[in-house]
């Protein structure tokens, strides 16, 4: 598949934009992931805990594979503990129970393997070297993975970490007006897995919060925008999630959810929308990436995208039963179109 370039591939350092991808899958315990990751891109294996590795010294940087449960994990705090000023037995009786502690957590570790997902996190890669990266998950594929369609209970997804352009207030907003009329789109293109849709990990924004952002009459500051972000999304759960990218940008926000454990600030999107399709032949990262690259083309045609503002709160804000109608004869449009 030919890779999409975005209307800007460089950062505001003039460097080549970087882009993080996550997957999560079933049916390859860390340990042979591990090792699939280090075939192909070569590294150093670092064992952290039995259930959690790390490749190191690629040319990318380093990839992290793990069970995605922290129960599966010895507890890092407990394992930082300070105990030098203790007496030699109470230093002992700490040892012991770390050692029961980490014990404890290999055998969860062992139990729930295949049930919940093996989780590679990739280093972030150049976006024009992302071909290079998708031979990970034909590797992947050859050697049994299981995504998202295998399984009711597979939930899992493919997460998006674009660097981005810049930080200024104007570009920010742009890419949320792109994102939030390319959604639907996306949804369909990427035909969301139901039970990804009925978990929440990836709920859609509200209309309340689309209205607010695609009116042309906001011009908010980048203190307003991320406000007025955290207060119609108050959630880490969302497909596009702004959460790090805020948290980088205005480290001393009073938020809570910016001072999360689970937000680690990073100047990128977090776009966690689509599935982790490893059974579709040739499916991998470019293939998110070039519809992610859409959302990027349309925040930068700024007359389109103010067209499609307008466009967006002019349908909205018309009365209900006209937009009943539209969209009972949308949907005839289609039945028909399927009898064809």
């Amino acid at each position: 598949m030919t890779l999409d370039a975005p209307p800007n591939g460089r950062n505001a350092k003039g460097e080549t934009r970087r882009v993080g991808v996550e997957i999560e899958f079933a049916g390859l315990p860390p340990r042979d992931t591990a090792q699939i990751v280090r075939e192909l891109f070569g590294g150093e294996l670092n064992v952290v805990s039995p259930h959690r590795l790390l490749v190191e010294g690629t040319r990318w940087g380093e990839f992290g594979i793990e069970l995605d449960t922290q129960y599966a994990h010895p507890d890092k705090a407990l394992l930082e503990e300070g105990h030098e000023q203790d007496s030699e037995w109470m230093r002992q009786q700490h040892q012991h129970r770390l050692e029961f502690h980490r014990k404890t957590r290999e055998l969860i570790g062992d139990m729930v393997t295949g049930l919940v997902p093996t989780e590679i996190v990739c280093p972030p890669v150049p976006w024009d070297e992302l071909p290079d990266l998708d031979s990970l998950f034909e590797a992947l594929r050859t050697h049994g993975a299981k995504g998202t369609d295998a399984s009711l209970l597979y939930g899992f997804g493919l997460h998006l970490n674009p660097e981005i352009e810049r930080a200024d207030v104007d570009y920010l907003l742009a890419m949320l007006r792109a994102y939030l009329l390319l959604a639907s789109w996306l949804r369909d293109e990427i035909k969301v897995d139901i039970t990804r849709e009925v978990l929440p990990h990836a709920n859609p924004f509200p209309k309340e919060y689309a209205l607010k952002v695609l009116d042309r009459e906001y011009t908010p500051d980048l203190d307003t925008l991320i406000d007025d972000y955290l207060h119609y999304n108050p959630t880490r759960n969302r497909e596009l999630d702004m959460l790090p990218l805020f948290a980088y940008l205005r480290p001393d926000h009073p938020h809570k959810l910016l001072h999360s454990e689970l937000t680690k600030p990073r100047p990128t999107f977090h776009y966690r929308l689509p599935n982790a399709q490893l059974s579709e032949p040739h499916w991998g990262a470019v293939t998110e990436w070039n519809r992610w690259a859409a959302v990027e083309h349309l925040a930068a045609a700024e007359a389109s995208l103010s067209a499609r503002c307008d466009d967006y709160i002019a349908l909205h804000n018309r009365p209900w039963f006209m937009r009943m109608t539209s969209r009972i004869k949308c949907w005839w449009h289609g039945r028909s179109a399927t009898k064809r």
